[in-house]
């Protein structure tokens, strides 16, 4: 992997990488000179036990531009800024223009909350978007697997680099695809959340892990794994390294996990091989997603990975979770009451016959 580190003219870094040599001379272009001043703040929710990120500015981002006007499309010329430059380079990153984490925010802003009972402080943390090709028409599946394996190594870095700044505790790559689950633009990307704390979904599944690893002395989703491969009815694919199936606990219809088989706490402690087939995985599931009613599949997917404290999580296995939006070709799966309201999933499908349809799809690599 190659890397080559830019400063826009506001002053934000823009990470190049790509699999060959980047040649010298690539400019960083941006939409906008001035500095970003982005300055969002943190609420403490003392019922829920969790913190909630305030960042009105993102009221103004970009919303679905002219493909001539998408800042996120190699530049062309002076009168339509963007935030990529033209250059041989494969993947993109840089800090996100409106921030809904910033490590410059400092004291809350004028809106009256220092006078309320809950507890303020400034959002520390980090929001960077990962451009993941320069063709605004390509998708995760239609990638090569080497420039997905690309992808896993740019994450790994991203995880490595920002998760070594003492006020970071977890990083979390991320990709939501499809205006159904709220992307603004268009051209393949996702983001990196690194927060000051470990949010509250990730902390009750590290917990979880810890429990059983505490009480077994094994790792949980190593044993998932194995039991999802002897059973072998929600398994989409089975590679030498890495796996892909519907758990049979899924709380979305067609949700599907990516994992390698070895317990590994991060993408960063991935061997070659494993990340090969991580990436195979990846790009199966993806392309089985948009072949089943030839469009694109909307959908959310995370990366799952220990936090960056510098302690040992023994317990800890890395691995992405899809969430789709679709649960029918005509028909979206929006969170209803009981979901937004109480955290309990109602699922309307059974895991069995999605991974089924998912399984009959036939795509090649």
């Amino acid at each position: 992997m190659h890397k080559v580190i830019l400063k826009k003219p506001d002053g934000r870094n823009l990470h190049l990488y790509s699999r060959k040599p980047i040649p010298d001379g690539i400019e960083a272009p941006t939409p906008n000179a001035n500095p970003v001043l982005a300055n969002p703040h943190l609420r403490w929710n003392p019922l829920r036990g969790e913190w909630v990120a305030y960042a009105s500015h993102r009221q103004n981002r970009t919303f679905l531009p002219p493909a001539e006007y998408n800042p996120l499309a190699p530049i062309r010329s002076k009168e339509f800024p963007t935030e990529l430059p033209q250059g041989a380079y494969d993947i993109a990153v840089f800090e996100n223009l409106f921030p809904s984490l910033s490590p410059h925010a400092h004291e809350d802003p004028a809106h009256g909350a220092k006078d309320l009972y809950v507890e303020v402080k400034p959002a520390i943390g980090s929001c960077e978007v990962v451009v993941f090709s320069q063709d605004s028409s390509t998708t995760l599946g239609q990638m090569e697997l080497s420039h997905i394996e690309l992808l896993l190594e740019v994450w790994a870095d991203r995880y490595v680099e920002i998760g070594s700044r003492k006020e970071i505790q977890y990083v979390m790559p991320f990709e939501n695809r499809g205006v159904e689950v709220g992307v603004t633009l268009n051209h393949p990307h996702g983001q990196i959340y690194s927060y000051p704390f470990i949010p509250p979904v990730a902390a009750r599944e590290l917990q979880n892990q810890k429990d059983h690893f505490d009480r077994t002395g094994r790792v949980l989703l190593e044993d998932v794994i194995r039991d999802e491969i002897q059973d072998g009815r929600r398994m989409i694919c089975d590679f030498e390294k890495a796996v892909c199936f519907v758990p049979a606990f899924a709380r979305y219809t067609y949700e599907t996990w990516v994992a390698p088989k070895r317990a590994s706490p991060s993408l960063a402690t991935l061997t070659r091989e494993e990340r090969r087939d991580f990436a195979k995985a990846l790009k199966t599931i993806a392309l089985k997603y948009d072949r089943m009613w030839n469009k694109t599949m909307p959908y959310l997917m995370v990366i799952r990975q220990a936090p960056t404290q510098g302690l040992e999580y023994p317990s800890v296995h890395v691995h992405a979770q899809f969430y789709p939006a679709l649960r029918t070709p005509d028909r979206l799966k929006y969170l209803a009451g009981t979901e937004t309201g109480a955290g309990m999933f109602a699922n309307d499908s059974i895991p069995e016959e999605k991974a089924a349809e998912l399984k009959a799809v036939e795509v090649t690599l």
